[in-house]
């Protein structure tokens, strides 16, 4: 016959738990203390004292980490400098965009700085890497692949002006929601950046226009449409101004 296991009751009678390991509780690097830190940060503009205290004390070193963990991430590859200089410069740039941060608009004190972080880094590696293409031996290269390239780049330029001009003249008229205007400005920004950007995928324009109007990913695609349809007419009026690059242009749409 099995041996009964005995159980040992508490005083009221019920099993008495086990002793145990007792749940881990590891605090989050940058935890909804450092978002109040944050705030309190933020709203003390003209209290120095009390906002380098804060900062030295409460928010330093999560952005460190926060940093640390971006790059280690992402493998941004075209930095010459050290880890700790790269590291050093994405958290000074979170530093000086750290007065935006607008708790009140629902966004968490992480996901917003992540979002600065890592545009930072795709700014400048992209850029590092427009300036290493500059440096290579031309003569490797294809003759005919590059003036090829050469005349697209021409085309494009030429095209992505008579873009900007459109919007600039056309928004107001084409949306009526202020929302839908602000994305659309947010957009005409990045044409006219386009010398640091082009080399961007589409998540991360959409991440940077989100960063810019703080809407959400589906209003933003929903202006695109609308915009889209707009380009079709720019390309047309392109079309018509420029015939002898007509069929080069068609190529690439």
């Amino acid at each position: 016959m099995a041996k009964t296991k005995k159980v040992e009751l508490t005083k009221a009678g019920k099993p008495r738990k086990k002793p145990g390991r007792p749940p881990s509780k590891k605090k989050l690097y940058f935890g909804p203390e450092v978002q109040d830190a944050i705030v309190r940060y933020n709203t003390n503009p003209d209290n120095h004292a009390l906002r380098n205290k804060i900062y030295g004390q409460e928010i330093h070193k999560a952005f460190d980490k926060l940093a640390e963990n971006i790059i280690n991430t992402f493998k941004f590859t075209y930095f010459d400098e050290p880890f700790r200089d790269v590291k050093h410069e994405v958290v000074a740039f979170m530093v000086m965009n750290i007065h935006k941060y607008d708790h009140t608009k629902g966004s968490k004190a992480f996901s917003y700085f992540s979002i600065v972080a890592k545009n930072y880094l795709i700014l400048h590696n992209n850029a590092n890497y427009k300036k290493l293409k500059k440096h290579v031996d031309v003569s490797k290269l294809n003759n005919y692949k590059h003036n090829k390239s050469e005349e697209h780049d021409e085309d494009m330029l030429a095209l992505t002006d008579d873009v900007i001009l459109y919007l600039e003249e056309n928004i107001p008229s084409i949306f009526k929601k202020q929302r839908d205007i602000d994305i659309s400005y947010a957009i005409l920004e990045l044409f006219k950046q386009k010398e640091e950007i082009e080399n961007f995928n589409k998540k991360s324009l959409y991440i940077l226009i989100r960063e810019m109007t703080n809407v959400n990913t589906s209003h933003i695609t929903s202006v695109v449409n609308v915009l889209k349809k707009h380009y079709k007419i720019i390309l047309h009026n392109f079309f018509h101004s420029n015939s002898k690059q007509d069929n080069k242009i068609r190529k690439f749409f």
